[in-house]
């Protein structure tokens, strides 16, 4: 078809191709004789008829018409002719020697396959014939291998005489043996008394598989073997025991004799890999010996997860009748065993068992599975109100806090996002609707009086009312001395803040109950009547709230009172954190207080921020440092303004949303290292007041202080200034809040200092 195709082209019309070719070479060369000598060729060339081999030399020939069009575009090029014909020999000849060494390597490579062919022909062919010998070897063998069974027999006997020979020694030193293991057992070496128990077992293993082989049907001679080794299951049972003990005792053990938990970790490890071992023989035999497998391993798992069970159950110290807050102690104990425990699972015991065995993984789940049963215990009793909330309390929120499973020394192992709840909803809804029902006793009785008349419906609030009052002053005292317990021994009720945090939330919770049954079941103005029994009631829980919000307050500046004690000394100004501290430990306690309501937490915030400032005067006035030079005032000064704009920021942060404007306490700071940074003693006057025109209580041992603090004023200076300020007057501001009244200057009195 393609010959055919091409029949008309050599006949007439001139292909398009060769066309195109003559075009490109007339103008790359712009005319010219050698031009036209090889247009004339290309033309000759392209009207002749061609097959495939000539197709490609025709591209070859138009190829070199090209590059020949190229080297020859000017006549001067004509007397290179001879070069450039040299030049393209020597090409076509490193090309065709090129061409030559690529089909020679080509038929070697084709050579060396057609031989190693030959040669695999040659090998299969005379293993075939093996084969086929082979074959025949082994047909005529089989009756050869029938007349062997006698000796086969012979071979098997010899066998068990020989293990009988082996375990002879053994077999006569058996009563030998087991005393000294149990003296091993007795004397605490249990690595080497499992060894020698071992060998115990492998002596009777082997003589009984032996037996089972040559008659599995021989239960007397089994039976004979079992009784004379009979002492030995009873050390395995002795060693048992030891090691249990071990293990119930593994947390205490893990710290103070490690090398003992190793030992028992690494003869239960043993056991199992004889019982593998056993199973294995029995599936390939049908053998296995009395006492396997023995599933240690399992075994301790279960002792441990007794041993957890026991350990929450035995938390419980106090009963309701010998102590009224049993079941906060017994929540708080709990609490901190287990996280003593994992802490020490984690870290220690972990490290004793191989990481296959997931032992901290396994202990997790154990408590875990151990708390939830006994919470389901204690909801299940007939709690009261106050004890169902510390239950639902501790379960949904302290399990998952930081101070149990949230701890950061449990993570990343521990996460409390995957734990599941200890109580279910429905027994959580359960304790919820129970403690709500004690909620609703007075409303219930007013109902009951509202249905009967009005008259017994006021009788009944104002009734109420006075059972409430009742039971406020009785609420007060038990906070009070819950307060005075605290304070005598800190360390005493962990959960201190939590508790006073409550309190006072119950005195708002108390006020907004008392409105909302004065609302609904009074008229305005039975309400104006009844109104001194409530302004008794308001007066009695704000009493009650103020306490507690001061008791918190108290607290934390038990907490600050060493930071507070670094200000204004050498240490400060060499570079101290006192101030670093007192703003983390404030925020991290008002954390804690963020659950306070509105009213006594806004109160709490802006009296922390005035406690704060009062403090840092105090330190001031204290006189603990005296600056030596202007470069001292200069950087106490700076370091007083940096403090005072993160005091502003804390607080700022703290009643974010309030709307207090707190940052004019922090100005009292500002202005008085305004007086320390004042370089010119001539106008301290100045600058002391403007001081006293803000702050119109400062009085004159406040200034002493200062002025001495400053360092640089002399005594004429202190009495002039003092004087001049006492003859002044100044207009005090309405507005102004005493700040420097509370403030005490520890020191002489002022005359005798001006001395």
């Amino acid at each position: 078809m393609r010959s055919k195709s091409r029949v008309p082209r050599c006949c007439g019309s001139t292909p398009s191709g060769a066309g195109a070719l003559r075009s490109r070479l007339s103008e790359a060369s712009g005319g010219g004789l050698a031009t036209s000598v090889l247009l004339k060729y290309v033309h000759i060339y392209t009207l002749r008829p061609y097959s495939k081999m000539e197709e490609t030399g025709r591209e070859a020939v138009a190829t070199a018409v090209q590059r020949v069009a190229g080297m020859l575009q000017r006549p001067d090029q004509l007397d290179k002719v001879e070069q450039y014909r040299r030049r393209e020999a020597r090409k076509k000849a490193s090309v065709e020697a090129r061409l030559k060494a690529a089909i020679q390597s080509q038929l070697d490579g084709v050579r060396t396959g057609l031989s190693q062919l030959h040669n695999a022909l040659n090998d299969v062919k005379d293993i075939q014939r093996s084969l086929v010998d082979v074959n025949q070897d082994w047909r005529q063998s089989i009756n050869t291998i029938e007349n062997l069974k006698d000796v086969k027999d012979a071979v098997v006997q010899h066998s068990q005489l020989a293990a009988a020979v082996e375990n002879l020694k053994n077999i006569f030193s058996v009563p030998e043996i087991v005393q000294e293991t149990q003296d091993l057992i007795d004397q605490g070496q249990l690595l080497q008394a499992h060894r020698k128990l071992m060998d115990l077992e492998c002596s009777r293993d082997d003589l009984m598989y032996e037996q089972y082989r040559m008659d599995s049907k021989n239960t007397r001679d089994m039976n004979l073997i079992d009784n004379y080794f009979g002492d030995m299951q009873k050390l395995s049972e002795e060693l048992a025991k030891q090691l249990w003990m071990v293990i119930q005792r593994a947390l205490v053990t893990v710290r103070r004799d490690p090398t003992l938990l190793v030992s028992v970790v690494r003869i239960i490890e043993r056991e199992e890999k004889i019982d593998r071992r056993m199973l294995d023989r029995k599936k390939q035999t049908g053998f296995i010996p009395p006492g396997r497998p023995k599933k240690w391993k399992e075994k301790m798992f279960s002792v441990l997860d007794r041993t957890v069970t026991t350990r929450i159950e035995g938390t419980q110290a106090d009963t309701r009748e010998s102590e009224k807050m049993w079941l906060v102690r017994h929540l708080e104990i709990v609490r901190k065993y287990v996280l003593d425990d994992l802490l020490v699972a984690k870290n220690l015991l972990d490290q004793c068992f191989p990481p296959h065995y997931e032992i901290f993984k396994k202990l997790l789940s154990m408590y875990h599975q151990a708390l939830s049963v006994r919470m389901q215990d204690l909801a299940s009793e007939d709690l009261e109100a106050n004890e169902i909330v510390s239950l639902l309390t501790w379960v949904l929120n302290t399990y998952k806090s930081v101070e149990m499973m949230g701890n950061p020394e449990l993570a990343p192992e521990v996460d409390v996002n995957t734990l599941q709840p200890l109580l279910s909803q429905e027994v959580v809804d359960e304790l919820l609707s129970t403690y709500m029902s004690t909620l609703t006793m007075f409303e219930q009785n007013l109902q009951v009086a509202t249905q009967i008349s009005e008259d017994l419906k006021i009788k009944v609030l104002h009734l109420c009312l006075q059972q409430m009052s009742s039971f406020l002053s009785r609420y007060k005292e038990e906070a009070h001395s819950y307060k005075e317990e605290h304070l005598r021994n800190r360390q005493y009720h962990p959960c201190y803040v939590q508790y006073m945090v409550a309190i006072i939330n119950n005195c708002q919770t108390f006020k907004e109950s008392i409105i909302s049954l004065k609302r609904k079941y009074l008229t305005p103005m039975m309400e104006e009547i009844m109104a001194s029994s409530h302004a008794c009631i308001d007066a009695v829980l704000d009493d009650v709230a103020k306490e507690g919000c001061t008791s918190l307050l108290e607290e934390v500046f038990m907490d600050l009172e060493p930071h507070l004690s670094e200000l204004m000394t050498r240490k400060w100004l060499a570079g101290s954190n006192a101030v670093d501290t007192i703003c983390v430990t404030v925020e991290d306690y008002f954390n804690d207080f963020a659950r306070i309501k509105k009213p006594y937490k806004k109160k709490m915030t802006i009296e922390c921020h005035r406690r704060v400032v009062v403090e840092y005067i105090k330190a001031i006035m204290s006189k603990r440092i005296t600056f030596k030079n202007a470069e001292e005032r200069r950087e106490g000064a700076e370091r007083m303004n940096r403090e005072a704009e993160q005091f502003r920021f804390l607080f700022k942060k703290l009643t974010a949303g309030s709307g207090e404007d707190t940052e004019g306490l922090c100005d009292v700071i500002e202005a008085i290292a305004e007086v320390f940074k004042l370089t010119d003693p001539s106008l301290l006057y100045l600058e002391v007041s403007t001081l006293v025109s803000k702050h119109p209580d400062i009085r004159d041992d406040h200034i002493v202080a200062l002025l001495t603090t400053r360092g640089d004023a002399s005594r004429e200076m202190k009495q002039t200034i003092i004087e001049t300020l006492d003859k002044g007057s100044s207009q005090p501001n309405p507005n102004y809040v005493p700040i420097f009244k509370e403030i005490t200057v520890p020191t002489l009195t002022v005359p005798k200092l001006l001395k």
